[in-house]
Parts: C-alpha cells; structure tokens; sequence
C-alpha cells in the first residue's frame, strides 16, 4: 500500500489543544522520548505530539483531524509490549490512554466490570479484591487493560479462564474517521450480527482505538496450591502436561521452563531447584481438602511420567516465591547478562508438537551458537524464546534463529505470535502463516481505515 502521511503543523497542534486541553498535548522532547519505545529491542520513534485523551468524545475529535489531514495515530497504554506493537513508526499523533484510566462500574452479580483503557491490569484486580472477584488473563506486567485487548494478551492462566479475547463482552471504539462504534453487549450469550468484538481485540490498534470495555469476571478461589516438578528430558516434561491437562484436575496454569532458564531463576531467587526441564502448576479450588488431593494425584502423574523432582505447596509465602521467580524471569536473564541485549519472541503450536518444537529450539540454539532461553505456557502450547546477545554477529545469528522457530511453529500447524502480536518484529511472517487471508485482512482495513492512518507499518509486511 503507497500511503503519503502528512506531519503535525503547528495549526494542528493548536486544534489538538483546543479539543483536550493545552495542557494535554506536548511536542516536548522528552515526552516523544517517553513513549517512543516499548519494552521490546525495536529501534524508538518519535511522534510529532503526544495527546493525552480524557474522554471517548475527544478521541474521536482527534481522529476526525488526523483522517482530514491524513496524519498516523498510534495509541499509547502502558509501553509493556515487546514486538513494537505502540512504537509511532511513521510519527504523527500519538494518544495515550493514560489518564482514560478508571472503571466505569462493577456489575458483581453479573461476574463484569466497566473499565476505561488505561486501567492498569494488577491495579484492576486490587480494586476488584474487595468484591472478591478478579480478571483473569494475567500477562505478567502491569500491562495496560487496552494493551491487553488491542494485543489478545494472554498469560500464564489462559490454559483455565482463556485468554483475553475470551473475557470480553462488549466495547466502544473509535475508527479512524472519527466515528464511535458501541459493539456487544453484557448478556453473556451474543449471536446477533458481525462479532466485531473479537475483530477488534488483537488488531493492535490497526482498525479503531478501544476507549471502554466490558470484561468477565471470575470469582477469587478460596485456596490456590503450587507444584513444580522436574524431568532429565523435555519429552518427559511435556508427556506430563499432556496428561495433567487431559486428568480432569483442572490447572490454573501449566508452565514449562527449560534446563538454562530454570537454572537462573532457581540461583536468583534461591529455590534450590535441578537444573533440568521443569513443570511450574497451580491449581484453584474451593476447599482445601480437594486441594490436597489434586495435589496428590498431580504427584503421581508426575512420577508416571518420569518426575525426578517434585515438591508441592499449599503455603502462600512459598507458592508466591515461585511465581515471582516465574514472573521476573526476563528480569533475572536481563541481570544474568550485563552489557548485553535480551530479545523476547513468542510462538505457539498444538500441544502433542511441542516436544518437536522445543527440541528445535535446543538443537537450533547448539548449531548456531546462540544463547537462548526457552519458557512458556506448555498448558496452552505457548514458548517464549529469550534471545542475549552483545554485538551486530550475535544479533544477527539470534534473528535468524527466531526466523526458523516461527517458520518451525507455522509448518507444526501453529502460529508466529502466541501472545506478544505482530507488532513491527514478525509481519514478515504474516504470509506464511495466513496466504490469502492476509488479502483479506487489508480489505477489512482498507474499508475500516482507507487512509492506513491507524498504527501504520505494524501488522502487514511491507
């Protein structure tokens, strides 16, 4: 697609100052600075200004500006992102959603919550506590609830409550002409027209900007448990998360974690953990006694497998020390690794190819050298593939690895991207992954955005 943008004049600025508010739009350096990278590798960009937005109204009236002048609109929740996906690669306005950061209302009896986008995820659910209830798709960081709808974030607890596109109900957006779209609706079963909802989600911003969202809700369990158990090879590993997943018990979440990978976050955070293949579990349930007994069996099809390790907890402090060595995993590579760059990919394949495909990572990683760390959700097929390198060869040698990976993933009959989106880092593959489909995607957003004003240069090669 040849697209001409034009850039902000500073008449521009002056309308975008009358819709917001002069103190809500900045042309200063270090605000561009600010928001002009995520926390992926991807080279910053800055946009020519900053909008900070306050209502779906002015959202609107920005875009209704830049589809006149034709200038690219990147939105902005936290920066959390990993695949360039908020980077404003071709400048022009960039609208952050920082202050649209409320919840609207709590329907408790309806397990939903109102909520504007720049809500925070864990600073959601520590209002939510008290209504006892939380949201489950949990992507680690205090990822930005629009981040999260505009990625399709998932996380460590999609093998049980699903991942975000599957606890959304209805939203209002805003297209790139301005226009404000009200999509779903609170009733939990929807069959009425088009599924706009879930064209949306996952869209990265590339077909109208989320400014209010419905979400599902679940209760808080009343006991959680943690179990880890480590295996001599990745077959084993996987042979028991195939057969926790297939029991009935019901995981939480089903992590798998690599010989190196676990070797740093068991130094790091003193688990005192064989450096082997781990599986990393949890499991929910409303009596402590039916706890227990999952607990049991998940031992024995453990052992059945070839556990030689394992230990389980009931314990709070000690089932929060897990998973906060699992959540900071990418902290403690960063750490393990000074002076040097650490990448972080993501793929997904059905879960009877995962063992092939984690052994792909591992022979890959020997053939070319490469220091690389594997971990992800097993419970839903997802790897996260953590790349360090120091130097342009090391850099090069971890991209080409990453290519083969994802072109390995697509040939297993999975996908380029689990959880991270397409961002700037993998439309190169979008067409080995989707064919024809990808034609059609352009289509949606050739009638949706004509002007490609929405996120430009993410998503589609070229």
């Amino acid at each position: 697609m040849d697209v001409t943008y034009k850039s902000v004049t500073p008449e521009i600025v002056k309308e975008l100052e009358n819709i917001v508010g002069k103190e809500n739009v900045s042309t200063r350096l270090a605000d561009l600075d600010q928001h002009a990278n995520d926390q992926g590798v991807y080279p910053a960009h800055r946009a020519d200004a900053l909008v900070w937005a306050k209502t779906t109204e002015q959202v609107s009236e920005v875009m209704m500006i830049a589809h006149r002048e034709r200038i690219p609109v990147t939105a902005w929740g936290a920066g959390t992102s990993l695949e360039g996906n908020p980077i404003p690669a071709f400048g022009g306005i960039q609208i952050s959603f920082e202050h649209l950061n409320k919840i609207i209302q709590v329907h408790a009896d309806d397990f939903q919550v109102t909520v504007q986008p720049g809500i925070g995820y864990k600073d959601l659910n520590t209002q939510l506590t008290r209504y006892g209830l939380f949201f489950a798709p949990d992507p680690g960081a205090n990822a930005s609830i629009g981040g999260m709808l505009a990625n399709n974030a998932a996380g460590i607890r999609t093998v049980k409550y699903g991942a975000t596109r599957d606890n959304v109900l209805r939203m209002v957006v805003v297209l790139a002409d301005g226009r404000i779209l009200h999509l779903g609706s609170r009733s939990i079963k929807q069959s009425s027209g088009y599924d706009l909802v879930h064209l949306i989600i996952g869209s990265e911003g590339t077909l109208g900007l989320i400014t209010e969202a419905t979400l599902k809700l679940a209760p808080i369990p009343e006991h959680f448990s943690a179990a880890i158990a480590s295996f001599n090879d990745v077959s084993a590993a996987i042979e028991a998360v195939v057969a926790v997943r297939g029991s009935g018990l019901e995981p939480a979440a089903l992590e798998f974690l690599d010989a190196i990978t676990i070797r740093a976050i068991s130094e790091n955070d003193l688990l005192n953990l064989p450096a082997k293949p781990t599986v990393l579990m949890e499991f929910h349930a409303a009596h402590h006694d039916q706890l227990q007994g999952t607990l049991e069996n998940v031992k024995e099809i453990c052992n059945e497998s070839g556990c030689v390790h394992f230990f389980s907890t009931t314990n709070q402090s000690e089932r929060m020390k897990l998973w906060h060595a699992r959540h900071h995993t990418l902290e403690t590579i960063v750490r393990d690794h000074p002076g040097q760059k650490v990448a972080n990919s993501d793929v997904a394949v059905p879960i009877s190819a995962y063992p092939e495909l984690i052994d792909f990572i591992e022979i890959t990683r020997l053939e070319k050298g490469v220091i690389a760390y594997s971990f992800g959700h097993a419970g839903d097929g997802n790897i996260h593939v953590l790349y360090a390198y120091g130097n342009d060869d090391e850099y090069k040698a971890a991209r080409e690895m990453n290519a083969m990976v994802v072109l390995k993933a697509i040939s297993l009959g999975g996908t380029a991207t689990g959880e991270h989106g397409i961002g700037l880092g993998k439309k190169q593959f979008m067409q080995s992954e989707h064919g024809q489909a990808l034609d059609v995607m352009q289509s949606i957003k050739q009638t949706l955005d004509p002007h490609w004003i929405l996120n430009p240069g993410k998503i589609f090669p070229g």
